[in-house]
């Protein structure tokens, strides 16, 4: 048992120093994205054309990245979605002339505005898409397999968006800030 020990010791001693070198090395669980906390209070803005799954879906990124969600009226920064868009188009056809595959593709303008309208992210437009065998013989299990694609693309949405807010730390906004005064102070002249 004393022989055990020494050895016991040397997986703790192991153990401790990878969490020190993933921690060193900016790991994050996946899910998780780094969000400036610069950004707080945040509001959401969803259109009415945006699903709720996908505004939710953003919220909740944002819950997770510990950011302060709040209304509009209450926030310093505005996350606005608009322009949603989703098609499903045939990919693949049979020797019969049907649908073997779809992809499913969804599109989302974004943008971040600070209260008193300053553009911290132009309108950007994001994508998301996947593809799916069709089966004719089993129509109920292939809507409920589009259903859970839908909700994962809503998903992957959510995390390119938050992804999106990742530069925006405290000394960038107030570069954009600056940015911005000189940009009035120009147009003045």
């Amino acid at each position: 048992m004393v022989a055990s020990h020494p050895f016991h010791y040397a997986r703790i001693l192991v153990a401790g120093l990878l969490s020190l070198v993933l921690a060193g090395c900016g790991f994050q669980l996946r899910g998780a994205p780094p969000v400036p906390p610069g950004l707080q209070p945040l509001a959401v803005s969803c259109v009415k054309e945006i699903p709720d799954d996908l505004c939710q879906a953003v919220k909740e990124q944002l819950e997770l990245g510990k950011i302060d969600v709040r209304e509009p009226d209450q926030a310093d920064y505005i996350l606005r979605l608009r322009g949603f868009r989703q098609d499903r188009r045939a990919s693949a056809i049979t020797v019969q002339a049907a649908a073997a595959e779809y992809t499913l593709r969804q599109t989302v303008d974004m943008d971040v505005l600070t209260r008193d309208d300053l553009p911290l992210i132009a309108e950007t437009r994001l994508n998301s898409s996947e593809t799916y065998r069709y089966d004719e013989t089993n129509v109920l299990a292939k809507q409920r397999e589009e259903e859970e694609l839908r909700q994962q693309l809503y998903d992957r949405l959510a995390q390119q968006i938050i992804f999106r807010l990742a530069p925006l730390t405290d000394s960038r906004v107030t570069q954009l800030r600056e940015q911005a005064v000189k940009d009035q102070e120009q147009d003045t002249r």
